[in-house]
């Protein structure tokens, strides 16, 4: 099986997909990270920690770290050992389960370029493991890559790299684009992996007239049952086939054959309609991976809803709800931790827990509900008894209530 997934590899919107694909292997499972695309990082050895950590809570499977970062010597000349890089290849050669995720194309490209793992990867893909590649590992897949941080980044002109043309010896001729839905760039255009879509249409025109883009939502993945003949949408959006103005859309659930993704049929000269649920027949569907279930697809997204559930509470004076929404959005950072996506999401959050907790230490203080609406009927007593009394004439009881509201 080949597992293309768009984002959240080590989120908790893709821990049922991984325990799905795993439990379809011999136990114990022999599981890997094949740790390149981030390995020019300062920060590379807490990436793969975090894969680590992931795996072994989320989907209870203990997992090996290739070891991989560099394959090849480095401008200053420090150069993996030969012992090291040997290792690496023979735990990406023995894995039932090979995962890779976020880093750079680019990088991951020269790493790889003449080198065996190529040829282990096919090899695995013949022998029955399964290949899971998201994100930077993702855009690989193809004969064509993305050089994502030179043109994003740098500024470049749009161009392709070579690309490990997995896919392509699959007979499936398309370039993978990962991040295709994103939208961090609010008022500006960073769908399809942060290239917007003139950057795009660049792109396309290099193409041959067989190739297509295969884009890959965040927070989805495609599961290609190799054996099966089928492909399959888990996750929590959609894949698109496009070329050019062209495209076809399935949605999370979908199951089709294999043909689509090898000779996919692209009609009329607009958008095509989602693919939709009848791609395939309900039996073939019911097989392989199930649909993950949905969750929420960002950290980020979490906290702003519970936020708002938290200021809906306070304003309906709900305690237990407005704790619920602070307790929730306490597990949701934990259960984010393992995310290997860079990004200053985990902060934001942090934030907004650290101001509802503020908030419910002046709500200690204060009181949920407004003192006029505590106060008012006690207020109300005293001054009908003291109306009472006034008109018995009694003012000695009638100043006492007076006193005891000033």
């Amino acid at each position: 099986m080949l597992v293309i997934m768009g984002s959240g590899e080590t989120a908790p919107t893709m821990v049922s997909t991984h325990r799905r694909l795993t439990a379809l292997l011999p136990s114990p499972v022999r599981a890997v990270v094949l740790d390149t695309p981030y390995g020019f990082q300062e920060n590379a050895s807490e990436l793969a920690s975090r894969a680590v950590e992931y795996f072994k809570v989320s989907v209870n499977v203990d997992v090996r770290v290739a070891g991989l970062t560099r394959l090849k010597p480095s401008p200053d000349g420090i150069a993996p050992s030969s012992a090291t890089v040997e290792k690496g290849l023979r735990a990406v050669d023995d894995a039932h389960y090979l995962f890779a995720g976020p880093g750079s194309p680019t990088y991951s490209m020269q790493q790889w370029s003449q080198t065996p793992v190529r040829e282990l990867l096919s090899r695995k893909l013949e022998r029955g493991g399964i290949i899971t590649f998201a994100s930077a590992a993702a855009l690989t897949l193809g004969e064509r890559t993305v050089p994502v941080y030179e043109i994003y980044k740098v500024g470049m002109d749009p161009y392709w790299n070579e690309g490990l043309g997995l896919l392509r010896e699959l007979g499936i001729p398309a370039s993978v684009i990962p991040h295709y839905d994103n939208a961090e760039g609010g008022s500006h255009d960073t769908r399809f992996c942060y290239l917007g879509e003139r950057r795009l249409q660049m792109l396309e025109s290099f193409m041959s007239s067989d190739e297509y883009v295969l884009g890959v939502d965040e927070h989805t993945g495609l599961v290609i049952d190799l054996d099966g003949e089928t492909a399959q949408v888990v996750g929590n959006s959609t894949v698109t086939l496009r070329k050019g103005a062209r495209q076809k859309v399935f949605e999370s659930g979908d199951t089709f054959p294999l043909q689509e993704l090898q000779a996919p049929s692209f009609s009329g000269d607009g958008v095509a309609a989602s693919a939709g649920r009848s791609a395939a027949p309900d039996s073939q569907r019911s097989g392989g991976v199930a649909p993950s279930e949905s969750a929420a697809t960002s950290l980020l997204g979490s906290a702003e809803s519970l936020r708002v559930s938290f200021e809906q509470a306070v304003t309906h004076g709900d305690a237990d709800a407005a704790i619920e929404a602070v307790l929730a959005l306490e597990s949701e950072i934990r259960a984010w931790s393992a995310d290997t996506l860079q990004s200053d999401e985990r902060e934001r959050a942090v934030a907004i827990l650290r101001s509802m907790i503020s908030r419910l230490g002046e709500i200690a203080v204060s009181g949920l509900r407004e003192p006029r609406s505590v106060v008012a009927p006690f207020v109300e007593g005293l001054l009908a008894i003291r109306k009472i009394v006034r008109a018995e004439k009694r003012f000695d009881l009638s100043d006492v209530v007076r006193d005891s509201l000033l």
